[in-house]
């Protein structure tokens, strides 16, 4: 997955079903989408999401952004989702570090501006729109057809395995 980067090791992250509200045991929360703006923020982070996106900002020295496809509304909901979890107090992610897009392929275009070397994605069709931008994806969480997952991807179940697969990467450059 690695080659010989011009630039320094930069992360990034989506943000619904990575951060927010995983698939688990099949079945996604979807109170953080569908539901009202109250609901939303119970919505839990990751089991392990805050401790590890933490100690991996502070691996890339706070080069790391969360890159996510939604809408004005949940763009909405999940600026606030971030005040109300204490995000960025809590990882030491530059609050200014978030990009929206209205269109998955669009991810690609933010990886390209910002030089992104890892990204942690829940959706396979979004690391394919990576692949050749950004050296290592890293596709989180459970899915359905895992025995389809490409050879340029990490499969990562959790956010313990994703810190230690991205650390080991860096480690190996």
């Amino acid at each position: 997955m690695n080659r010989k980067r011009k630039y320094e090791p930069r992360l990034g992250i989506d943000i619904g079903r990575v951060i927010i509200g995983p698939v688990v045991g099949g079945k996604a929360d979807t109170s953080f989408l569908g539901g009202s703006f109250e609901r939303a923020m119970q919505t839990p982070p990751a089991e392990g999401a805050l401790e590890n996106i933490k100690e991996l900002t502070g691996q890339f020295n706070k080069r790391v952004w969360l890159v996510s496809k939604c809408g004005k509304n949940v763009q909405r909901k999940t600026r606030a989702w971030l005040r109300y979890w204490k995000f960025f107090e809590e990882t030491g992610v530059p609050p200014g570090n978030v990009r929206f897009c209205l269109e998955r392929p669009q991810k690609a275009g933010h990886c390209k501006q910002l030089l992104i070397t890892h990204f942690v994605d829940d959706r396979k069709d979004v690391l394919e729109h990576l692949h050749g931008i950004v050296d290592s994806l890293y596709l989180f969480g459970e899915q359905k057809d895992q025995h389809q997952i490409p050879d340029y991807m990490l499969h990562v179940l959790d956010w313990e395995s994703t810190s230690a697969a991205v650390l080991s990467d860096l480690e190996a450059v």
